[in-house]
């Protein structure tokens, strides 16, 4: 009972260790798209500030690297890029000093007149989403066409187009068009499932038709994967040298087989007492 409570014990330890802060990034403006020279700030929501946390990008350019090192300024928890550069976009997070990530945001800078403003973060099923296309110079309510996976939705007198609760059918890739200024780059959103009843969040793939997240989401995925194994597999190898020397400890105090002495039975003292006595006669019969 004590061995099965002390693994139990070490089990739990293994599971609370491997539990990391969490950090949630928001960007402002809350937008996906930005004109290139606009002022972007990131900031890393924390639940703990002493996990010490650090804004980090992939671009076409560059993998991993940090705020305020390589690009913009840092203030505590937050990122400030002056005039962010067309070349500047692609998928930023924040990390922290063991390895933990936030929620990964894609953001990409256009050089062009017009922009769709989207959610940067996945949009809880129900919920109601609203888009805005968005011109560089004013005015910026002008009629504008929306279309979402090459489909045209509707078009919207003042720009603005909202989709009132939205469901998984609502997934894909969104862009406006402007017919004085142009059309906006494409922005891919996410409908996130619903509760059940047993209050369990669903989850679907995105369909096959339509087009599938960057290159740079995968390779941000492939990054968070590997430092959750190297998190995870020390507590592992712990975990299991602890049982074992557990083992070796419990099993130690017992004597080996060839150790173990019985007491002689009625049966084989008789036979030593009956040797005894020949050893006796045939001593006496050999003296003169």
């Amino acid at each position: 009972m004590e061995g099965t409570s002390l693994l139990w014990l070490l089990f739990l330890t293994s599971l609370l260790s491997c539990t990391t802060n969490q950090a949630s990034l928001t960007v402002s403006p809350s937008s996906s798209q930005m004109f290139e020279g606009q002022f972007v700030s990131l900031n890393c929501e924390e639940d703990d500030s002493s996990a010490g946390w650090t804004l980090r990008r992939n671009t076409t350019r560059e993998i991993r690297t940090q705020c305020g090192k390589d690009w913009g300024r840092s203030a505590g928890s937050s990122c400030n890029i002056s005039h962010i550069a067309s070349w500047q976009g692609g998928v930023f997070w924040c990390e922290s000093r063991e390895g933990a990530t936030s929620n990964p945001i894609n953001i990409s800078v256009t050089g062009g007149p017009v922009i769709l403003q989207s959610p940067v973060l996945p949009v809880m099923e129900g919920d109601d989403v609203s888009l805005h296309c968005k011109t560089k110079t004013p005015p910026s309510n002008l009629t504008a066409a929306f279309y979402k996976d090459g489909s045209l939705i509707r078009t919207e007198p003042t720009g603005h187009m909202t989709i009132h609760h939205v469901s998984r059918s609502d997934e894909g890739l969104y862009k406006c068009h402007i017919g004085s200024h142009g059309e906006s780059p494409p922005s891919w959103i996410t409908v996130t499932g619903g509760i059940l009843s047993a209050g369990k969040p669903t989850t679907t793939a995105p369909p096959t038709s339509a087009a599938p997240p960057t290159a740079s989401n995968s390779l941000q995925f492939v990054f968070r994967l590997l430092y959750h194994l190297v998190m995870f597999c020390p507590y592992c190898i712990s975990t299991v040298l602890m049982v074992s020397l557990y083992r070796q400890r419990s099993t130690g105090n017992n004597l080996p087989v060839s150790m173990v002495m019985t007491p002689p039975t009625q049966a084989e003292q008789g036979l030593d007492g009956d040797y005894d006595d020949v050893i006796g006669d045939v001593t006496t019969e050999h003296h003169f």
